[in-house]
């Protein structure tokens, strides 16, 4: 199940952010066992790293930096993918971005907490607590 998960469900793992943090980090946890391939987009990384910092110090945030890079495929952000989200239809351009790095890494899929954001999307886009419900059915169809 190759997945992209949404900066702010991985914020809400790192920065235990309740009450969102536990679908998150059962999520998180299934990255980790291999049962979801994990994607994040290489602005999440950049995000996660400035915000982490800021609250955590810099110390912390880089050990979480490490973790993310050693458990999730970076979808890359080119000239194509920003081309294609300057384009779209999406209203945030950041959001525009992460779908278009989504589609062109080859994600199946996008959990965010931002669902409204993502009515233009090419791909199924879920709440991690409705993927997490979806995930036994997703498994047939993939």
């Amino acid at each position: 199940m190759k997945t992209l998960f949404d900066t702010n469900v991985i914020l809400d793992v790192l920065l235990d952010r309740e009450p969102f943090s536990s679908d998150a980090s059962l999520l998180l946890s299934k990255v980790e066992q291999s049962e979801i391939i994990g994607f994040i987009c290489a602005t999440t990384v950049t995000t996660i790293h400035y915000l982490a910092t800021k609250a955590l110090g810099p110390q912390a945030a880089s050990h979480h930096i490490k973790s993310l890079l050693s458990l999730f495929v970076i979808a890359p952000v080119n000239r194509v993918v920003l081309e294609n989200a300057a384009s779209s239809r999406f209203a945030d351009f950041e959001d525009a971005v992460l779908h278009e790095a989504a589609c062109h890494a080859g994600a199946k899929y996008i959990v965010t907490r931002d669902i409204a954001d993502f009515k233009s999307s090419k791909l199924p886009v879920f709440e991690p607590k409705e993927f997490i419900n979806a995930m036994e059915s997703l498994k047939n169809n993939d």
